[in-house]
């Protein structure tokens, strides 16, 4: 079992930023990759960015390419999820996530953040 946990989410006003943390423990982790997700209100959960284990390569959702950078530190067991230039339509849950097979689902999930960003 591998537990998530994330921090570091907030009220600010659009144009501010903020850096996501999310912290990974557990015997059996090995993910091919980990990610970061988000759901508003009555909307489905969506992706935001991953990033693989084995070559730091990173995918951006088009959505947040160019305002967000995720990145890692393997000493700390934590990813982070840096958010430039925030919007209201980035006003929603942010989920950590972490999956063994870059092709399967995302298997373990943390308890999210709640990011709210006002005009």
């Amino acid at each position: 079992q591998v537990q998530l946990v994330e921090s570091g989410g907030g009220l600010v006003q659009a144009g501010d930023s903020l850096r996501l943390s999310c912290v990974a423990s557990g015997r059996t982790f090995s993910g091919a990759s980990m990610g970061w997700f988000r759901q508003a209100p009555g909307k489905e959960r969506e992706f935001v960015a991953s990033i693989l284990w084995s070559d730091y390569s990173k995918v951006y959702a088009d959505s947040v390419k160019g305002r967000i950078t995720i990145a890692r530190d393997n000493a700390k067991n934590t990813v982070y999820l840096r958010m430039n230039t925030l919007k209201p339509e980035d006003t929603a849950v942010y989920y950590c996530a972490a999956r063994i097979s870059s092709n399967g689902p995302y298997e373990y999930w943390g308890q999210g953040t709640q990011v709210t960003v006002s005009s």
